[in-house]
Formats: C-alpha cells, sequence, structure tokens
C-alpha cells in the first residue's frame, strides 16, 4: 500500500480549465481533460505545489494521503513525450481530415477589398491529424492557431494564413501534453523556419504558448517564435504580448 505523503488535489467544483497551473507545473502533471485541471498520475506530482499561487479560483490545495511515490525518471519519459499508460484512440481511418494535400494558390497578393479569397496552402490544419514529414511543413513559417482566434479574426486569411503552414488547435479543451509532443514530432521533422503562435486574450488560450515552449525544448530545435494575442473584437492587443520571445 503507498505511503502517506503530500500531493495535489483539484477542485473540480471551482476550476474553470484555465491551464495556469499547467504552466507553473514544471513535471507536466496537470493537464486540461473535459475543460477541467487533472492531475496525470501520483508519480508525477512532487507535492511540493508550485502551481498553486496561479489558480486564479483557489481550486487547488496541497494534501497529505496515500499515494505512490514521486519518480523522476517517469516525469523525464513524460515531458520527453513518452508517456506510459493506455494507448492513445486509434486515428478514424480513412476519414478525409486525415489525408494530407497541397492546395494550388488562389493566384496572387490577396487584396485587402478581396478576404473572402482563400489563401490556406495546405490540408489538414488540426495539429494532431498533421504527418511531420508533410511538404507543406518542410522549412515552413508555422502558424499555431488558437480554435477561437480563427473565428475571431475577421481577415485571418489575409493577415496570417498567405504563405504559411497553419495549424489549429486549443490548450483548454485538447490535451495540452498530446499536443506539445505532437509539437515536437512536428518540428523535428519538419524543422520549420519561424513559429507565429495566434490566440486569445483569455488566460486559458495563453497555453498555447506553453504548448511551443515544451515542443521546442523537446525537440532540441530553435527557431524565432512570435506570439499574437488577439482580442475579442478581432484586433491585436499589443498590451498583452509577452515580455520576451518564447525562443
Amino acid at each position: 500500500m503507498p505511503d502517506n505523503r503530500k500531493i495535489i488535489e483539484i477542485d473540480e467544483e471551482r476550476c474553470d480549465g484555465c491551464g495556469q497551473c499547467i504552466l507553473a507545473c514544471a513535471e507536466g502533471a496537470l493537464r486540461i481533460v473535459d475543460g477541467k485541471a487533472r492531475l496525470v498520475g501520483d508519480i508525477y506530482c512532487d507535492g511540493l505545489g508550485a502551481c498553486l499561487g496561479e489558480c486564479p479560483q483557489g481550486a487547488l490545495r496541497i494534501i497529505e494521503r496515500p499515494a505512490e511515490a514521486f519518480d523522476e525518471e517517469a516525469v523525464e519519459e513524460l515531458l520527453a513525450g513518452k508517456e506510459p499508460g493506455p494507448a492513445a484512440a486509434p486515428a478514424a481511418h480513412g476519414c478525409p481530415s486525415a489525408a494530407a494535400m497541397t492546395l494550388p494558390p488562389a493566384g496572387g497578393p490577396m487584396p485587402a477589398a478581396a478576404p473572402q479569397a482563400s489563401r490556406l496552402g495546405h490540408w489538414p490544419v488540426k495539429l494532431q491529424l498533421m504527418n511531420p514529414q508533410a511538404p507543406f511543413l518542410q522549412g515552413a513559417d508555422m502558424v499555431l492557431l488558437a480554435d477561437c482566434a480563427a473565428v475571431a479574426i475577421p481577415d485571418l486569411h489575409r493577415r496570417f494564413l498567405e504563405g504559411a503552414a497553419v495549424a489549429l488547435a486549443c490548450p483548454k479543451l485538447d490535451d495540452a501534453e498530446a499536443h506539445a509532443a505532437k509539437l515536437a514530432q512536428l518540428l523535428a521533422g519538419a524543422r520549420p523556419r519561424s513559429i507565429k503562435v495566434v490566440h486569445m486574450e483569455v488566460p486559458c488560450c495563453k497555453g498555447l504558448e506553453w504548448i511551443v515552449a515544451q515542443a521546442l525544448e523537446r525537440s532540441g530545435l530553435r527557431v524565432p517564435v512570435e506570439s499574437v494575442v488577439i482580442g475579442r473584437d478581432g484586433a491585436e492587443r499589443e498590451d498583452l504580448l509577452p515580455a520576451a520571445a518564447l525562443a
């Protein structure tokens, strides 16, 4: 039977899934699942509580209960994207969304007066569906785009998509750890020229920056990273930009 030790406890009623605790956990012990912060496993939590002060809802606390001992080696494997446990759900074979393709350009620079002209240059666009060996990713200028930002930006194609490889993700409702592992694979395989992170002004959306930072660390790749914060009105919020670049 496991010995009693200090470990994190999450009050699901208070947790709003903002993801701030995930950014503060160096061990990767927390992730967002079904819109709530969850403990990945007892062995990944050191019980020191570095995440406590980051929760705006006060949903985190340190308790003492029977728990497996903290395993530093398991943490290293988790951060390297080699998490043990149940296999991921199999991809839907035959799904058109998983078929990679390069789309023909619409022709010429997109005029400001014609935002209806698509500048999407490839398929798929969801991060988890992308193949690191896809031609459109190789040496590309990559845009990691929050799902909500795609809806908020009225001239998305003209401002961000032309000539770029775009990957959509949600750090709140999706599995942020899985996104970090997937992006690390893409970086190692495609070696993009640059990364632009485009996310909303809400706190949970900032998790995309954590995903990029983790992926860069795991892949060992160093590329220029730019962060763009979008307000609910679709305008860029320069007052909320990070003080320093991610890489």
